[in-house]
């Protein structure tokens, strides 16, 4: 029987972006926007504060864009400072590029593993999904889900009673599956 776990986003992650104030390179999503339109041009930004010195950062949304191109519903969201549209852009790797940002994810996710009940099972096959692209270490997923030491998943790796076509070491945001034999 196979289990799913899925790993999703717990709160918005911190944006990696040298701050020209202060020098320090976290930035924390303010949840606003800041819209201006001239003529027929129309300007956005995302507000980002520094977690140091509370300093705002633009991140560029739409530059110099004719107003009849934005589609309306974008426009509707920019003006509400919707919370969804603020993970949707933190999370476009367009936007990431163009304000030459990334994001830390560190305390920012969460594993559902669905339940306990695998816990005392001999022989266990799960499935990983990620609601996110959420970069992260399969064997700190593995160890976390099973509730067992990082060591112990590692010489279970090493041992091959831990097996999956995904490769287990580094880091990954894509969905992969894996056996774990006790």
């Amino acid at each position: 029987m196979l289990i799913t776990w899925v790993v999703a986003p717990a709160c918005l992650p911190l944006v990696r972006r040298r701050c020209h104030t202060c020098a320090s390179e976290r930035f924390r999503a303010s949840g606003k926007f800041r819209v201006n339109a001239n003529n027929k041009l129309i300007d956005a930004w995302l507000l980002a504060l520094c977690t140091t010195c509370g300093e705002t950062a633009k991140l560029t949304v739409l530059e110099r864009t004719k107003v009849r191109s934005v589609p309306p519903e974008l426009l509707d969201r920019l003006h509400h400072n919707d919370p969804g549209l603020i993970a949707e852009l933190l999370q476009d790797p367009l936007v990431q590029h163009r304000n030459r940002f990334a994001l830390d994810w560190a305390n920012a996710w969460r594993l559902d593993p669905g339940g306990d009940d695998h816990l005392d099972q001999e022989v266990i096959e799960v499935g990983v999904r990620f609601a996110a692209r959420i970069p992260v270490r399969p064997l700190r997923l593995i160890a976390e889900g099973c509730e067992l030491s990082r060591g112990e998943v590692e010489r279970l790796l090493a041992e091959g009673r831990l097996v999956s076509a995904f490769r287990l070491t580094g880091k990954t945001s894509s969905d992969f599956t894996f056996t774990l034999k006790r």
